[in-house]
């Protein structure tokens, strides 16, 4: 009897053992990885209930207990860059070891396909490849998760760059580190987060978004579509299509014709890039709380149609990602939108000429933020303009000037006053490092006025001092209102003697052509 019992007992023991869970961690906590120096080093995981996890890196040794769900946070004092590796050691029922861990300098690259845009698929992608030996750079990518509900993990790892991982990484974010990487001689870690095509609403959580009446009308269109939308049933009419499409080609081909085009595969709007709230849940908030310096944003095509409200859907998301990383106004850096579409001969409205101002605006609304202006690099043709070099010194600049205390000039020449002297206006402008000139064309182009409600004309234009611009048209005698590199893809050539071009603007406050579109 007593044997049975003991036996029993001893596989209890043994069955309860078995089902205890291991400590683990989330993916972003790994080999290779670079953690932010000068901030405290925060870990999170999860264990059994109430169990007790030591974390200890680099002499630095903390410990703490798993609550009642099973998740546990620690925190190490803040350390130095260091380029000497370290080793990162999580101590529960079993242990975790990682190992190369580096001090460093973190940022995020987040926003939509420009800055997912890959090295492979950029501007002298061949040298850039061949030429990424850079170890204590480190790169780990998020995958496209778009989802109502908060993530907590995410297939991915820390990688060194080299020229076969930096292949598919983000260019912009690549060259934007390389620059810090090099300059600073310092580890640098990369997030890249970015999705295609993705609405600015997406990264926003539902909460905050209802909070404000002004996104209503673009709530209750996806409240709609989520009560009606059934891609089960998109899907079955589609898989009828595509049969129906099979038995077609197959006929073509048999007759020596050409095929009909395949039906495109659908796509469910209830998990893609722009149903608010889903790229919150599903590839930002499994970063959230990893320490940072701060953030590079390449976004605002896909809320072109709706510029005046990304006015303040724009700040409402930086705010809620500072508020939620706790680390205070971190820095946020973002790249304004090129210029695309075809020219027009005559001065006209813009709805990506009002996305620009808003993204201008956001500066005025927010402290530590920063625009990277790139008017002068788009493609007409392309919305993804292939020069990312470019792109990514110009983030890197604001952050070298802010962060970094380098005496650089890092910001585009930005309208400052006007004053009408006759039938000109003298427009005076902020931040013209050493000073103001035009680039190609000896004569500035880019100018428009006009005067009271009267239509824009295109103006005459030259510099009349080191930050001062002279502007006229013999076509409007009385002008009262100036603008700037105002439309899709302006024909314009301020810039400052260092080459970064003159941020459009404009000092009329005439209703745009996106005023009234919220959904």
């Amino acid at each position: 009897m007593k044997l049975k019992i003991f036996t029993a007992l001893l596989l209890a023991s043994f069955f309860s053992q078995s089902i205890q869970a291991d400590v683990t961690v989330p993916n972003l906590f790994g080999d290779n990885m670079v953690l932010q120096q000068n901030q405290t080093i925060r870990i999170w995981g999860w264990a059994d209930a109430g169990e007790k996890v030591v974390v200890s890196l680099g002499g630095s040794k903390t410990e703490t207990n798993a609550d009642k769900d099973g998740n546990w946070k620690a925190e190490l004092p803040a350390r130095k860059a260091d380029n000497q590796p370290l080793k990162l050691v999580i101590q529960g029922q079993n242990k975790l070891e990682f190992s190369d861990v580096l001090m460093g300098e973190v940022w995020v690259c987040s926003g939509q396909s420009n800055m997912g845009w890959a090295v492979q698929s950029s501007f002298d992608a061949d040298l850039t490849s061949l030429s990424a030996n850079y170890p204590r750079l480190r790169l780990i990518s998020v995958p496209q998760v778009g989802t109502q509900e908060p993530q907590t993990n995410f297939n991915g790892k820390w990688e060194k760059c080299n020229p076969e991982t930096v292949k598919s990484f983000s260019a912009v974010g690549f060259y934007f580190g390389q620059q810090l990487h090099q300059i600073l001689d310092v580890p640098v870690g990369l997030i890249d987060n970015a999705w295609g095509g993705s609405a600015c609403e997406a990264w926003v959580s539902r909460d905050r978004l209802e909070a404000d009446p002004q996104y209503k009308e673009l709530l209750d269109k996806w409240k709609a579509t989520e009560a009606n939308y059934d891609f089960d049933k998109v899907m079955a009419d589609f898989n009828v299509r595509l049969e129906a499409w099979k038995k077609k080609a197959a006929a073509a081909r048999k007759a020596g014709k050409s095929a009909p085009r395949r039906p495109r595969n659908p796509r469910n709007p209830l998990a893609g890039q722009h149903r608010p709230a889903n790229l919150y849940n599903g590839v930002l908030k499994p970063i959230i709380g990893y320490p940072i310096q701060g953030a590079v944003w390449y976004q605002g095509e896909s809320n072109a149609g709706r510029a005046y409200q990304y006015r303040d859907l724009f700040p409402l998301m930086i705010q809620q990602w500072r508020d939620e990383w706790k680390i205070g106004d971190f820095a946020f850096y973002w790249v304004q939108l090129a210029d695309f579409r075809d020219e027009k001969a005559e001065p006209a409205e813009s709805d990506w000429a009002e996305l620009r101002e808003a993204q201008t605006m956001t500066m005025s609304k927010l402290k530590n933020t920063g625009e990277a202006v790139i008017i002068d690099v788009g493609e007409s043709n392309d919305i993804h303009p292939r020069n990312k070099l470019t792109v990514g010194k110009r983030l890197a600049r604001w952050a070298l000037a802010k962060q970094y205390g380098y005496e650089i000039v890092y910001r585009s020449p930005l309208f400052k006053t006007m004053e009408v002297q006759g039938n000109k206006i003298v427009v005076t402008f902020d931040h013209v490092g050493g000073g103001l000139k035009s680039h190609d064309f000896r004569t500035i182009k880019g100018f428009t006025v006009a005067s009271g409600e009267g239509s824009f004309k295109h103006a005459n234009a030259r510099i009349v001092g080191q930050n001062k611009v002279e502007v006229w048209s013999d076509e409007v005698k009385n002008p009262t209102a100036v603008r700037y590199a105002w439309a899709d893809n302006p024909v314009c050539n301020l810039i400052s003697r260092e080459g970064l071009p003159a941020t459009p603007f404009r000092t009329d406050k005439r209703p745009g052509v996106t005023i009234n579109n919220k959904k």
